[in-house]
Formats: C-alpha cells, structure tokens, sequence
C-alpha cells in the first residue's frame, strides 16, 4: 500500500536526524511513518517501542500488518510498575550496539520529577536512534515539552528544567496558611518567547493534520435532572463551596466537579436519550464514551450490544473505524483526550461519515464544559477568573 502524502513528508524531514517527533492527528499514519524511518537507519540490532499497556496488541496486529515483526513492544506504564522490567531493559540496551528507541503517545512523558519520565529519560542515553510519537501536537502545560525534548536529545533544547522554566514560563507562587501549617502552591500564569522554542525544536517535529474527505458533525442533544437530582445537585454546591477545609484542598475544584457529574451521571432520562438515538443508528456502529465505572457497568446492562469505552483507557491508540457513531454520555473537561477519543472513528481509512452525539444536562456545569471545550482553554485558569459567588451560579 503505498504512503500517504503526509507519511512522506514526514519521512522526509525527520529520515535526516537521528532523533524526532511525529505529532501527527490520530489516523495521518505515524505508525508507519516512524516504521519507514526506523527501516531506514542501518545495522539496527534492538528496537524497543514503548505504547500504552492497553493499545500494546493494537500496535502488535498494526506492526504485522506491515510486515515488521522484530520490535520489543512494552506497556509505558511498566516502566514505572515494574523494576525488574526496567533493569531488564537497562541491561539489553546496554549490549546492544545500535538500538533505537521509540515512544508512542508521548504525552506519557511528562513531570520531570515522575519516576516513569526519570527512568525514560536515563534509557534514552543508552540509545543514539529516537523517536516520540503523539496525536496532539503539546500538552496544555508547557513543561512537558521539556521532558519530550530531554529524551530526544539534551542538546536540542540545551538547558534544564529550570532555566527552560525560566525562559518560557512567567509563573507565581502563593502561601496558604492553616492553622500553624503553611503550604506553597506555585502555577503558570502565561508563556513566552515562544518563537525562540519553536526555533530550537522545530527541525526534529514534523506536524500533520487530518485531512478526510467525509463528513463529520457534533449533535448536542439535551437530558433533564429530575427534582432530586437537581435538588442534590445544589447540595453538593453548597456544603462543598461553603467549607473552607474543602475549599483549601488544593484539587478541590477537580473534587467538586467529580461529585456534582458522577451525582446525575446514571440519571434515567439520560438512558432514555441514548435509546431514542440508538433506536435510529446501526447498534453495531455506535460507540459510548463514559465517565464513571458505575456508569459504564449500567450502560453494559442496559445496552449489550454497543461497545461502552472509558476515556483514559480507550481514548488513545485504538483504531475504531468500524465504528461511525459516538455517543459522549458524560463531557470531560480535557478537550485533547475528548479529541483524540474522536479520532478513534474519524481517521484514515473511515469511509462512512461520522456523528457525535454530545449529551448536556439542564445544569450550568455542562454548559461550563461545554465552553471550555470549544474555547480550548484551561479549565483552571477559567475557574480562577470567578469569585465562589459566580462561580456558585455558573455550576448550578
């Protein structure tokens, strides 16, 4: 089968460098693309590709499809689980004389302090050869592009952690006292010099988007509280918002949202929605993507024969273009991983076009994350911006 355009640029501009980046959409190909550039370095004696656990039999059927068998494929997350998996590793890069290193969904290597990203890191000096892989171009935060970098190549960047810091983030910090204990919070406030960073890493990064002749559109179809629910709803709000010991904790915000989806993530008119759509569309080429494993466990019940995905498991690396139809039971803050979830079914080789169903509740919240999807923005930041009083309001 011959390469797609974007494949072959991609090839290349990296079949040049000893190390790269392939930020390409989920369905532009990097899979084969980084097995093009791999096929091209010369006297390779051990290639370790590193996915994550839940997509390694993907990649498995994906290499053998194109006839590229001899590849150690290893869950990401061993590296961190299991340490006799990681000497194991140490040791045979260590006899090999030219291996090559690759990471897929290298949104993995992130927080420069996590065991995972320091262990990463120290197998990639072992290796001259490397590649990272990703389906959206940079985290929201910037500082995992640091971590990205230093396993390509220290020199591509040329400074640490802290002078890269220094050099593109504008940050505070902010002391919270308590009691006779006190605790120092810092986070990014803005970045900058930005051009200065693209310039450094530019020649390793090949970008591509997704370009597909089909169709595709996002249906927002709404679903009511009933009078308890709503009624909880508000309740939620109010003991959490008026409890400084809970306000103080430093995720509280992430808490409070939890609580409020997960209190009418099961909610009855919910289900009766998802039947009315199912009711139109092929069951076998439905998808639903849930929050919560309670919901997941009722929606398996309640609808056998659709395929029900959580979206830290199922959102990355699966090839679901079998499928042409989704339904987003509960909305995610995180418009990167609610992308790459799309990009299960709208990618390469879909030839059917493709429909989102987006379920919104009567309840502020939803129309909260809803913004924050379309505006891409940082859910924080945002949140930041209001006093509890307006806030209070948005959420209910």
């Amino acid at each position: 089968m011959e390469l797609l355009k974007q494949q072959k640029k991609a090839i290349n501009k990296l079949q040049h460098y000893k190390v790269g980046a392939l930020f390409m959409e989920p369905g532009t190909g990097k899979t084969r693309a980084a097995i093009k550039l791999v096929i091209g370095v010369t006297s390779v004696d051990l290639i370790v590709w590193f996915t994550p656990f839940q997509t390694k039999q993907n990649l498995k059927n994906e290499l053998n499809k194109w006839g590229y068998y001899d590849v150690l494929v290893v869950g990401i997350e061993s590296i961190q689980n299991s340490d006799r998996l990681y000497l194991k590793l140490h040791e045979k890069l260590t006899k090999a004389k030219n291996p090559v290193l690759i990471v897929d969904e290298s949104l993995k290597i992130k927080n420069a302090d996590a065991k995972r990203t320091k262990r990463l890191i120290t197998l990639s000096k072992l290796a001259e050869y490397k590649l990272i892989l990703n389906g959206t171009p940079l985290s929201r935060n910037l500082l995992d592009l640091w971590s990205q970098m230093e396993f390509l190549s220290p020199k591509i960047l040329n400074m640490g952690l802290a002078e890269f810091k220094n050099t593109f983030c504008e940050y505070k910090t902010m002391t919270i006292r308590k009691g006779y204990s006190t605790r120092t919070k810092e986070w990014i406030i803005k970045y900058h010099n930005l051009d200065y960073l693209y310039k450094l890493i530019e020649p390793f990064v090949f970008e591509a988007n997704l370009d597909l002749q089909i169709g595709m559109q996002t249906i927002d179809v709404e679903f009511e509280l009933d009078e308890l629910e709503k009624e909880n709803h508000e309740e939620i709000i109010d003991k959490i918002l008026d409890n400084d010991w809970l306000m103080a904790k430093p995720n509280f915000f992430l808490e409070l949202t939890q609580k409020l989806q997960n209190n009418y993530s099961r909610s009855s008119e919910k289900f009766e929605v998802v039947k009315n759509i199912l009711s139109s569309n092929d069951q076998k080429k439905v998808l639903i993507f849930a929050k919560y494993i309670e919901t997941q466990n009722l929606l398996k019940e309640t609808f056998p024969e659709v395929k029900i995905l959580s979206y830290q498991k199922h959102s990355f690396g699966l090839n679901l273009q079998a499928y042409n139809r989704i339904i987003f039971f509960d909305k995610i803050w995180d418009y990167a991983l609610r992308e790459q979830a799309e990009r299960r079914i709208y990618r390469t080789g879909q030839t059917d076009d493709c429909i989102f169903y987006d379920l919104t509740g009567n309840v502020g919240l939803e129309t909260m994350i809803n913004q924050n999807i379309i505006k891409k923005s940082d859910l924080l930041k945002e949140f930041k911006k209001l006093s509890f009083e307006e806030f209070k309001k948005k959420v209910k």
